[in-house]
């Protein structure tokens, strides 16, 4: 396993992240411990879960997620092992069955609370905020269009005091954020140094093949900043397993499980996913080698955090550190990038 530490700590993590929101939907509870032990084994350390887990996102599922690694936790006795991130659910209908507070204070005492008890822990290492409550374009949205009527009120300022309370009572150490845009991300940055607030360790952001959105604005801000990428969905929702454009498979594969699931099923993405394809097996490798070993090798990430429903698809997925992608490789990427750009924003 390969390391890096969370921005501006101490704190070692791999830089593999085992993702954990197929557990107690599409994955049960022996299966999730299944895949912890095995990825402790291998050296990774750093989990991912959110208050909002698994997805799909229903009321009676929510939490499941967090219920397993606690369990697993509380078996094993392998909390100082781990690095342990979790979030709060933003607003919106889809998250309605949460709450429909925001990130007010009290929310985000009540989500960590509520996690502490799931995870059966006394500190959570790394708290995000799911995504903006400010509407911007995010979750596939390509471009950004004002609506002179967001209610939004700025916020910044009252959640990092909240965040801040919480992190000295000693509930959690770091925060971050997830699914937020440059200005938001540089809105925190300046608020934590303006009035000596915590300040945000790393950005949860959609990154792929598919989906180089953040090497815009994003990026710049990634690196001058130590503002660290923590990349989520690096295998498109399994699209880069190339299993969908070879037809193997299955009808528990995740996007027949769940069709709404549509962001990168596109026809340009289909397209790009094909020429990735190519130039894989032309170097003998698999699709989700190619993809997994590409998110690894760019300078602003900080953790690739993936996932699996099968632990043959997680030792895959976790041996993706140990490949490097020589030039010739990355520029024949780059090629089909600048034919197809960012097709699943």
């Amino acid at each position: 396993m390969k390391y890096t530490t969370l921005p501006n700590t101490d704190i070692k993590i791999s830089k593999i992240c085992l993702g954990s929101m197929t557990w107690g939907n599409q994955n049960s509870e022996t299966e999730g411990h299944a895949q912890l032990d095995y990825a402790l084994e291998q050296g990774v350390n750093f989990i991912d879960t959110a208050e909002l887990y698994p997805t799909p996102a229903t009321a009676e599922t929510q939490g499941k997620t967090s219920e397993i690694i606690g369990t697993w936790l509380n078996k094993t006795g392998n909390r100082d092992k781990i690095v342990l991130a979790s979030k709060i659910a933003g607003t919106g209908d889809y998250t309605a069955h949460i709450r429909k507070t925001g990130f007010s204070p009290e929310a985000i005492q009540d989500a960590v609370n509520s996690e502490l008890k799931r995870l059966q822990t006394d500190y959570i290492d790394l708290f995000q905020l799911h995504w903006p409550e400010r509407q911007t374009n995010f979750f596939g949205v390509r471009d950004y269009n004002h609506n002179p009527n967001d209610a939004w009120q700025d916020n910044f300022n009252e959640i990092l005091n909240t965040l801040d309370v919480l992190i000295k009572s000693g509930k959690i150490r770091h925060i971050g954020m997830s699914n937020e845009k440059a200005w938001g991300a540089m809105r925190y940055l300046e608020e934590s140094k303006i009035n000596n607030l915590p300040r945000m360790a790393t950005i949860q952001n959609a990154y792929s093949l598919l989906n180089r959105v953040f090497e815009g604005d994003m990026a710049e801000v990634s690196i001058r900043e130590n503002l660290g990428l923590l990349a989520y969905s690096p295998m498109a929702f399994g699209v880069l397993s190339g299993k969908y454009v070879k037809k193997i498979d299955t009808e528990n594969s995740r996007l027949n499980l769940y069709p709404r699931f549509a962001r990168y099923s596109s026809e340009q993405s289909t397209k790009a996913t094909k020429c990735y394809l190519k130039i894989a097996e032309d170097n003998n490798m698999s699709l989700a080698q190619l993809s997994l070993a590409f998110v690894n090798q760019r300078p602003f990430l900080t953790s690739n955090i993936i996932g699996a429903s099968n632990l043959e698809q997680l030792k895959e997925n976790i041996n993706s550190i140990n490949i490097t992608l020589c030039e010739d490789i990355l520029e024949q990427i780059n090629a089909v990038h600048a034919a197809i750009p960012n097709p699943a924003p």
